[in-house]
């Protein structure tokens, strides 16, 4: 399987440097927004326009000459991606909110095959464009040599609240061929516990913002009695962001971690196709629900499911919760019971009840012949599925590095 995935290092140098590596980033965002801004102002122009007004604004702003001419051409593409989801959500009548594109304060530069360069030993970068940041050390490049250079197809500079970052977007067929487990399972997720399978396992909500509620609330009350504008205030700010990172880092572990070891341990996963962005607007809810982060988990089982060969495959969940999955009968209950209890005399767990609905859900689906090129080809022993993961900052799924994958799950 074709993967495009990012290997991640954190960059080491001068005060100086990185303050170049900002006004790189500043730049990239200068021009992201010009972008948007000439899409405004003339409607109707199209992404091959936008990419010629990067040279324009090379010509027009000195400043902007010294970025590199394919990572201008790499902000073009972001500000042309923003406008094209807001066309193909006005073409979607059931999205309510079409997503206007914005301005937006950039964090990161991105580069493509020029304007910086590898030591020979791939520990170190150059940036080689006008901005002439010059060499950093990479702490925690060493997979990197396991892969040629030609395979390299983009470089992105990230600035977080604990250091800046290099991710280098590489090209790999991807492929681990695992024995089958003859075992099926079905994943109800919930916030007393995290998923609970057909087989009445569960596994524990970890809730890591809720336990990190009381830290954060006592940073942010030292922001705000800070002086605005003073350097007091930008340490407060920046160990707030740090805080923030560490949970949102400790929600993405737990998700690889455990969505790698459900996948590799069944031959078909089956899991309840939520609309979490509807989900949220409930006032009460919506902590719960974003600390849970059930997309992003959702998202690494579909990733699994490519890489091991195996079906994954995600149902509505409409009446899981009330129907009985012995008899089928309906039966109505507030969401304070947590017990289904039948007139057939099956009394189950609500949320164990509800996952084997969603396996009957998933073995109707496939027998109908639905999903039947990933159920052949996983059945086979020999998935052949070419998907492609395109990188997108902290949005893709394989910001992490190979030797690190081989630990997840075992």
């Amino acid at each position: 399987m074709l993967v495009l995935f990012v290997l991640e290092a954190k960059l080491r140098g001068s005060t100086k440097q990185f303050a170049l590596i900002d006004e790189m980033i500043r730049t990239a965002g200068f021009v992201r927004n010009s972008c948007l801004r000439y899409w405004m102002d003339n409607r109707g122009v199209g992404q091959y326009d936008l990419s010629a007004l990067c040279a324009v604004l090379a010509k027009e702003y000195e400043w902007a000459k010294k970025l590199n001419s394919q990572a201008r051409q790499a902000s073009a593409e972001r500000a042309w991606q923003s406008i094209k989801r807001f066309y193909d959500n006005c073409k979607n009548p059931t999205i309510k909110k079409k997503g206007y594109p914005r301005f937006k304060k950039s964090r990161s530069v991105e580069y493509k095959t020029t304007g910086y360069k590898l030591s020979e030993d791939r520990q170190s970068i150059t940036f080689t464009d006008g901005f002439k940041a010059g060499s950093f050390r990479m702490m925690g490049a060493f997979d990197l040599n396991y892969y040629q250079p030609e395979q390299i197809k983009r470089v992105r500079v990230v600035r977080r609240a604990d250091g800046y970052y290099t991710q280098f977007c590489i090209a790999h067929d991807r492929l681990e061929k695992v024995e089958p487990t003859e075992q099926v399972i079905a994943l109800d997720v919930g916030l007393m516990h995290f998923y609970t399978d057909n087989r009445g396992n569960k596994v524990e909500n970890p809730r890591h913002l809720r336990k990190s509620e009381k830290a954060l609330k006592r940073l942010q009350r030292r922001v705000s009695r800070k002086v605005k504008g003073s350097n007091k205030r930008k340490k407060a700010i920046n160990k707030l962001g740090r805080k923030h990172l560490k949970v949102s880092r400790q929600r993405k572990d737990f998700a690889v971690k455990l969505a790698r070891c459900v996948v590799k341990s069944n031959d078909l996963v089956v899991f309840e196709k939520l609309i979490v962005r509807n989900m949220v607007k409930n006032r009460r809810l919506a902590k719960s629900i974003s600390d849970a982060a059930w997309r992003q988990f959702f998202e690494w089982l579909e990733y699994y499911g490519q890489v091991f060969g195996k079906i994954v495959i995600a149902v509505p969940p409409q009446y899981t919760s009330t129907e009985c999955s012995s008899c089928h009968r309906i039966v109505k209950k507030s969401l304070s019971e947590r017990t289904h209890a039948c007139e057939c005399g099956c009394i189950l767990d609500r949320d164990e009840n509800a996952s084997r609905n969603l396996l009957a859900k998933g073995l109707e689906y496939l027998s109908r012949g639905g999903h039947s090129r990933i159920k052949d080809t996983a059945l086979a022993g020999s998935p052949t599925l070419a998907s492609v993961w395109y990188a997108q900052g902290h949005l893709n799924l394989c910001s992490i590095s190979e030797s690190l994958l081989n630990k997840f799950g075992g």
